[in-house]
């Protein structure tokens, strides 16, 4: 399974607002970036083809396509998923096609924050725990803030 990152190559007004609204809450962030995080089977080029060739999730006119390296969190990035996450395909068992929500903030000098701050902006912001998840690199592993039944 990998995960590839769809982002806007035009302006996010979100991630701007979402950058101005964590200002006022007093969290040092400059900029924030935002991404939808899907996850696939699959390598490469065929990979990102097959991504761009859905255009349910991807709008060549507004979009770009990374595939990360990890299946977790880069450096000062979280990922807001469902609580109730997609279901496996009965036929195969794959979650391909789950998704998650990339915010990574950057501070001064185009640091990424802490995770003592990043922890700051998923609690005062970017995540409601009432429907939501935000799954954290912990140096390599995924740590979640609430686990789920499975785990």
């Amino acid at each position: 399974m990998r995960a590839v990152a769809i982002g806007l190559k035009i302006p996010d007004n979100t991630a701007f607002t979402a950058a101005v609204a964590l200002r006022r809450l007093g969290i040092a962030v400059e900029r924030v970036e935002r991404s939808e995080i899907w996850f696939f089977e699959g390598e490469g080029n065929a990979l990102i083809e097959r991504v761009k060739a859905d255009e349910t999730i991807f709008n060549p006119n507004k979009h770009y396509v990374t595939v990360l390296d990890e299946t977790f969190p880069r450096s000062g990035e979280v990922w807001i998923e469902p609580l109730e996450p997609r279901h496996p395909d009965p036929s195969t068992g794959s979650l391909e096609g789950r998704r998650a929500t990339a915010w990574r903030l950057f501070g001064p000098n185009e640091a990424t924050l802490a995770r003592e701050s990043l922890a700051a902006a998923v609690e005062r912001l970017l995540c409601n725990p009432a429907v939501e998840r935000a799954v954290y690199n912990k140096h390599g592993k995924l740590e979640r803030d609430i686990p789920r039944a499975s785990e």
